[in-house]
This record gives structure tokens, sequence and C-alpha cells, in this order.
């Protein structure tokens, strides 16, 4: 069914408001699939978003008098309780852990210290290489490798054809092998 214009929707909710239960079944079809695709997007598992769409109408039939027209759109309204309702979901769904024990099995992640040394010598040797490379292009090889740019978005900010970009990340790369192995 079509969504229908804002006045449309806003008047579906006031006769909500009033416990018209045809306004409520028209509002229902008429903004089911939006909210539907709010709550499995931020849910991510269709029979919990189907559950939650549900809980999401309860409290659109609850709190229907609550909504002021010409303050949000009535959309946005909806879709906020219906975001609102998927991310309290989420909230409840990650376990409070007040069990020290649990936690003391847990391994650190982190390098030990000899790790970290290294590390922190490679890092630094690398640096030293990437200063030996023009200043655009060392910053075309952080934006791609350590950033996550891709080709065509170093292209756009340093305005060059993607070829030429290309180009230059694949010298870059091999002068800073060299420098790396020298």
């Amino acid at each position: 069914m079509t969504s229908g214009t804002a006045s449309d929707i806003a008047d579906l909710i006031a006769r909500t408001a009033l416990r018209d239960r045809a306004a409520f079944r028209d509002l229902y079809s008429r903004t089911s699939s939006k909210l539907f695709g709010v709550t499995l997007r931020i849910l991510k598992d269709r029979s919990e978003a189907e559950e939650a769409l549900q809980e999401v109408y309860v409290k659109i039939w609850q709190r229907a008098d609550r909504y002021v027209a010409g303050g949000y759109s009535p959309i946005s309204w909806l879709v906020a309780i219906a975001r609102n309702h998927s991310l309290d979901i989420l909230r409840a769904r990650k376990p409070m852990s007040d069990d020290i024990d649990a936690a003391i099995d847990l391994a650190d992640g982190a390098p030990d210290p000899e790790q970290a040394t290294i590390d922190s010598s490679e890092r630094t040797r690398i640096d030293g290489c990437l200063d030996t490379l023009e200043a655009d292009k060392a910053d075309c090889v952080r934006g791609a490798y350590l950033d996550g740019y891709s080709y065509e978005e170093l292209a756009t900010r340093h305005s060059v054809p993607l070829n030429t970009m290309r180009t230059w990340l694949r010298r870059s790369l091999i002068k800073l092998r060299e420098c790396l192995t020298a």
C-alpha cells in the first residue's frame, strides 16, 4: 500500500490517539514496511525485527496522543519510536557480567613489551621510508593502506586520473620495499 502524505499519516495518528481501530489498521498498512526496514537494519535478524515491529505498534497505540502535529514529521516520529525500541533490544542483548572470575580467563590482546618494542622500531622504519617519498605520494600511500580510501577516492582528492593514482601507488610501494630491505 502507498504510504500517503505526511498530513494523511498525521491524521491517522490523531485518530489512533482517539482509539480508532480502523485508523490504526490503516496506519499500520501504510507505515509497517518502512518501520520493519528500520527494525531489521538495526537488529539484523528477521524474526527479532518482526517481533520488535509488533511491540513498536503497541507503543504507537499507547502513545499516539503524544504526537504533536507540526513538531516532527509524522513518519519521523514513527521511525524514532521504531529506532529507539530496536536500540533498547540491542542494549538488552549485551549480558551484564558482574562475575569477575569470568573476566580472569580473558586473554590480554595487547602485545608483550618485547613485541611492542619491535613494533615501535618497525613503525619508525616505515615512517622514515614514507618520509623519503614526495609528500602527496606518501599521503596517498597512507590514505590507501592505513585509512582505507579507494583508488578512486584518492584520485579525486588529488585531482589526478585513476590510472595515474594507480601508478603513483605502485611506484611508491616499490620505493618503500627498496627502502625497507636496504
